[in-house]
């Protein structure tokens, strides 16, 4: 099989999607770390940004469509990221730790 032919379709991209997508679930289920599970999240939220770009580049009318709802989740994980960054801060100020067994006292 020619590699060029299978660069250039949507199910190789779909399949790397899937990937990501499975390895960042496999990550919020093993990670025990908030830090663990935030790059895990990340995974999830690539995974997702693959497939929009895949069904933007092969099937969608209007091309603009996957690039904005890339961009979109984009933003999405940026602000994850410097909220959960925010809330692992202030856990490790009170426990002196970032494990998520560590602080399952929290009320709420």
């Amino acid at each position: 099989m020619n590699i060029l032919v299978l660069n250039n379709s949507l199910d190789t991209y779909l399949v790397v999607g899937a990937l990501l997508f499975g390895f960042g679930c496999y990550g919020m289920v093993q990670r025990q770390s908030f830090i663990g599970m935030l790059i895990a999240a990340e995974l999830i939220l690539a995974g997702a940004s693959v497939n929009f770009m895949a069904f933007n580049r092969f099937l969608a009318p209007n091309p603009t469509v996957g690039q904005i709802f890339t961009l979109f989740i984009m933003a999405i994980a940026a602000a994850e990221a410097a909220i959960a960054l925010s809330i692992i801060v202030a856990v490790y100020r009170n426990y002196r730790s970032i494990d998520t067994e560590d602080v399952v006292e929290l009320n709420g």
